[in-house]
C-alpha cells in the first residue's frame, strides 16, 4: 500500500519553508520572500509531477533458479522491473515479501534470516535516467534465498519506492506479481551400500543371459508404445530412419520397498494441518527421499509405498535421478492421515525373498515390533527407521531379524544409514 503523504522529510521542510516566507512576505511586504515561496512550491510541484504523471511501472517478472528447493538448499532470485520516466529520479528501496517457508540471505549476513523465514528481502534501487521519448527502464535485482520449511510458499508482492532528484518527493509502486516457490525435504546424501550378500547389493549383481558382448550385439526391434526411452538403439534407428529398441533383457531386476508411515497418531496433529509443521514427520520425509535416491543410485527399482501398500509414486527405476527429483516435488505438500496401516503390512510381503526393505515410522513401540517380525525374513536387507521409538521396541525388532536405527527429529541421518547397513541384524543403533 502506497504512503499517504508523499513527501520526504526534505519535501516536508520545503513546503513549511515556503508556508513561513509566505506568511511573512505577507506580513512584513519583503516581496522576495513571496518569490522564495512561489520557487519552493514550484519545486515541490513540478517534483509531484515527474513521480506521479510522467512515470509508471510496467511490470516485473522473477525467476527463481533452481525452480524447486529442498530445505535447507540456497536459490537465487532474479527479478526485472520495468519502469517508464521521462524525468530522472533519485536512488530509491525495493521490497520483495517472502511468505514463511522461505528465508532471505542477505548478502552481508552469511546466516540470513534463518529460522522459519518470512519477512522480506530488500536492497537499494538505483537512480534512473531522463527517458524523454518515453522508453521503458530495465532493472534487474538479485538477492538469495534458503527453503527453510517444505512446502509451497511465493514470492511477492513488489515494491519499489524512488524519490525525485531533488530528494523531495518519494513515490512506492506495488507490483502484486506472485511467484510460486516449491520447497521439497532435505535430501541427505546417503554412504553407498557395500559389502552386502547377494542380491541386497544392487546393480552390482544383475545377471544377463543376453548372448554374445556389449550392446552392439543385441537385435534391435521397432519401437512400441510403453517402451523405455532407455532402452532405444541409436545406431539402429539412424540406420533404418525409425525408432529401434533393444531387445529385452533376460535379467534379474534387482528391486527395492521403502515404505513410509504416514499415520498421523504416529507423528503429530500438525503433521496432517499441513506441510512443514511437524519435525519428527520431516526427518521422516528427510530419510525416506535420502534413501530412495541412494537405492536408485545403486541400481534398484525401487518402489515408495505407505505401509498399506498404497504406492507413493510410479517405481523409479534405477540409476533415474530426475525420477527421484520428481519424488521430492511430490513430496513438498505430502500430509499424514488418519488412518494407521502399520499392522497390515506384513500380508503384502508374503512369499519368497525380495530385495532390501526399508520400513520409515514415526511413533514405534513393542507391538509395532511384533507386527512387522514376519516382514524381515522375506528381506535380504532389512532396514527400519524410527523418530520415535518407545521403550525397547527397537531392540525387539532387532531380535526378529532388522537392523535397526533411531532418527530424533533434527537428527544427522548418515550415521543412523552407515551403522544400520554395517551391522549385523540384532543390534541396534541409537
Amino acid at each position: 500500500m502506497g504512503r499517504l503523504w508523499p513527501l520526504t522529510i526534505r519535501g516536508t521542510g520545503a513546503m513549511l519553508l515556503g508556508l513561513v516566507c509566505l506568511v511573512v512576505a505577507a506580513d512584513r511586504g519583503v516581496v522576495e520572500l513571496l518569490y522564495v515561496a512561489m520557487l519552493l512550491f514550484a519545486v515541490v510541484a513540478a517534483a509531484v509531477v515527474s513521480l506521479y504523471a510522467v512515470r509508471r511501472a510496467d511490470g516485473i517478472t522473477r525467476t527463481v533458479e533452481p525452480d524447486v528447493l529442498t530445505v535447507g538448499q540456497e536459490g537465487q532470485v532474479t527479478v526485472r522491473v520495468s519502469l517508464r520516466a521521462a524525468i530522472a529520479s533519485g536512488q530509491g528501496m525495493w521490497r520483495d515479501t517472502l511468505s514463511p517457508g522461505l528465508a532471505w540471505r542477505s548478502p552481508t549476513d552469511v546466516a540470513g534470516d534463518g529460522g522459519r523465514g518470512g519477512g522480506a528481502a530488500r536492497g537499494v534501487f538505483p537512480a534512473l535516467g531522463s527517458g524523454l521519448r518515453g522508453e521503458a527502464h530495465t532493472v534487474d535485482v538479485d538477492y538469495r534465498i534458503v527453503g527453510a520449511r517444505r512446502g509451497v510458499h511465493t514470492l511477492g508482492p513488489l515494491t519499489v519506492s524512488s524519490t525525485d532528484p531533488f530528494g523531495l518527493v518519494r513515490r512506492t509502486h506495488v507490483l502484486s506479481e506472485r511467484t510460486r516457490v516449491i520447497v521439497a525435504p532435505e535430501v541427505v546424501d546417503l554412504p553407498p551400500l557395500t559389502n552386502l550378500p547377494g542380491e541386497a547389493g544392487g546393480s552390482r549383481h544383475t545377471s544377463s543371459n543376453e548372448l554374445g558382448q556389449g550392446t552392439d550385439n543385441l537385435i534391435p526391434r521397432a519401437y512400441a508404445p510403453g517402451d523405455s526411452m532407455r532402452r532405444i538403439h541409436w545406431r539402429a534407428s539412424a540406420h533404418r530412419d525409425e525408432l529401434m529398441v533393444r531387445q529385452e533383457e533376460q535379467e534379474s531386476t534387482p528391486a527395492a520397498t521403502v515404505v513410509l508411515d504416514l499415520a498421523t497418531g504416529r507423528f503429530s496433529p500438525h503433521a496432517m494441518r499441513g506441510a512443514g509443521l511437524d519435525d519428527g514427520f520431516e526427518s521422516a520425509l528427510s530419510a525416506c527421499i535420502s534413501i530412495v535416491a541412494r537405492l536408485v543410485r545403486e541400481g534398484y527399482t525401487v518402489t515408495a509405498t505407505d505401509s498399506d501398500g498404497r504406492a507413493l509414486a510410479d517405481p523409479l527405476e534405477g540409476g533415474d535421478l530426475a525420477a527421484v527429483e520428481m519424488l521430492g516435488t511430490s513430496f513438498a505438500t505430502l500430509v499424514t492421515r488418519r488412518d494407521d496401516h502399520l499392522a497390515d503390512l506384513a500380508p503384502l510381503f508374503t512369499g519368497g525373498t525380495s530385495g532390501p526393505v526399508v520400513v520409515i515410522v514415526g511413533r514405534f513401540d513393542v507391538a509395532d515390533a511384533a507386527a512387522l517380525a514376519p516382514v524381515a525374513h522375506h528381506s535380504s536387507l532389512p532396514l527400519l527407521f524410527a523418530v520415535s521409538p518407545v521403550d525397547d521396541a527397537l531392540p525387539r525388532a532387532a531380535a526378529h531379524g532388522w537392523r535397526v536405527a533411531s532418527i530424533p527429529a533434527g537428527a544427522d541421518l548418515v550415521p543412523a544409514w552407515q551403522q544400520a547397513v554395517e551391522r549385523e541384524a540384532g543390534h541396534v543403533v541409537a
